[in-house]
């Protein structure tokens, strides 16, 4: 039960420090949609999507306003479209993409994700469709998000799909000129990826996942930094093991309310209700900021030394209060720093605290990678290849999930700004140190063999 005391400070986190629900993702099987004809596919498709999440969002409305907490994103993740559909031409994964996006309207969610492939180890006549297909269906979609997985602790990273990836971000983004290469911001590379991801533009419905889940994520940047603001101001003599602790505790309270959500929404809809992603996932709004979670915790700026320490102790923290708040954890859990996406980081690259070095620092110890960082539109695909395989080298070596969104943005430069608008926000363009340095290297190919910790079994 909780106590009266700990009941107030729920309330006053909904009230003043944008405690919410961030997302409740329902995944949805495409494999019993199968066919060998286009419009058949297509058919199946939208009308099990439409059954099963044509009542999401009213649902999803009905709880929040019961318990009076914001829900704020209602969204969607299929199986990956590279198996369910994959019989089918690059062209014809384009019309895939568009049903998506249609049905996606229809129903009233904000994203669908799943448009996807697994291709860490090998890639197959349906992979290699839809990663052709990725730039025309993101341009010319609204909804829909995209993944793919090229690398992984068990299978190591695959370069050749690293490299194709690199030349379909730039391709997005040309196909998005007037836009800042908005398309990119729709598209995840990954290496380790959950199979119940919740968050946009990684979330997809795993092969072992159920025919129907309900699968949340959390939110709470500001009820932290609050929660650490009134302990130092009530005890400024408190340690960094005793912040972690308020951490870990306040971590309880926000996973609580989004086990509660989950529930009620997987009951009210009749489905089952999977995990809830315990990951910190800022707004571009004051208030609701990972990036002043370092401030409060003593740090000029995210950036600046000590950041990768205070990162991974808030990390830690926010797992372990998170864990013990509800039976299910999944999906990535942890921290978001998305660059574009948090007020406080965004305004750290402009000041010049955050290079793509720090943030790639950064990443070995939080949850996603590098996460909405603008590029000047002048890097080559090599250069983006080299990006993603660092990255997901600190992903395989590491055992733990990391992901890339890059954004070339075309025709600007380092230091300029790119504007993508609503939840996404604006990013300054961050310098890359060698641009054109990696090519030797990603023109080897082949597959980076996976690491002696991969022989588990």
């Amino acid at each position: 039960m909780l106590t009266d005391r700990e009941v107030i400070s729920t309330f006053e986190m909904l009230r003043n420090e944008h405690l919410d629900v961030r997302t409740v993702t329902l995944g949805i099987s495409l494999f019993d949609c199968a066919s060998d004809d286009l419009g058949r596919f297509q058919r199946n498709v939208h009308d099990k999507i439409s059954r099963l999440a044509g009542n999401l969002v009213g649902v999803c409305d009905e709880v929040a306003v019961k318990y009076g907490i914001p829900v704020v994103n209602k969204r969607v993740a299929v199986s990956p479209v590279a198996v369910a559909a994959c019989p089918f031409a690059a062209t014809q994964m384009v019309e895939i993409a568009a049903t998506l996006d249609r049905v996606a309207r229809e129903i009233g969610i904000d994203f669908i994700g799943g448009f996807g492939a697994l291709v860490e180890k090998g890639m197959t006549t349906g992979d290699r469709a839809l990663i052709e297909a990725i730039p025309q269906a993101l341009a010319a979609t609204e909804r829909v998000c995209a993944s793919v997985n090229v690398a992984s602790t068990h299978a190591g990273i695959n370069m050749d799909a690293v490299l194709l990836m690199g030349r379909t971000i730039k391709e997005a983004a040309r196909l998005t000129e007037s836009a800042d290469g908005l398309a990119c911001a729709k598209l995840c590379v990954f290496a380790n990826i959950p199979q119940d991801v919740p968050f946009m533009a990684g979330a997809y419905l795993g092969v072992g996942e159920p025919d129907a889940v309900i699968n949340v994520g959390v939110s709470g940047p500001g009820v932290v930094r609050k929660a650490i603001d009134r302990a130092r101001r009530g005890n400024p003599a408190l340690d960094l093991g005793q912040l972690s602790e308020i951490i870990k505790r306040t971590a309880f309270k926000v996973t609580r309310v989004g086990e509660i959500i989950g529930r009620q929404v997987a009951q009210r809809l009749g489905v089952t209700f999977g995990v809830v992603d315990l990951s910190l996932a800022p707004t571009p709004n004051v208030g609701d900021s990972v990036g002043e979670i370092f401030q409060s915790l003593g740090l000029k700026s995210i950036g600046v030394p000590g950041s990768t320490a205070v990162l991974a102790m808030l990390n830690d923290a926010v797992k372990k209060g998170g864990a013990f708040a509800s039976s299910y954890v999944g999906g990535l859990s942890g921290a978001f720093i998305p660059v574009s996406e948090d007020l406080h980081i965004a305004q750290a690259a402009r000041d010049g605290f955050l290079s793509l070095e720090k943030l790639e620092a950064l990443t070995s110890v939080c949850s996603v990678g590098l996460d909405m960082v603008a590029l000047p539109g002048n890097v080559s695909a090599e250069t983006l290849a080299g990006i993603i395989a660092d990255e997901m080298a600190i992903g395989v070596i590491n055992r733990k999930t990391t992901a890339t969104r890059l954004i070339p943005v075309p025709g600007k430069k380092a230091g300029e700004k790119a504007f993508f608008g609503g939840l996404l926000g604006e990013a300054t363009i961050i310098g890359v140190a060698d641009n054109g340095g990696s090519e030797g290297f990603i023109s080897l190919g082949g597959r980076i063999p996976a690491p002696i910790q991969s022989l588990v079994n």
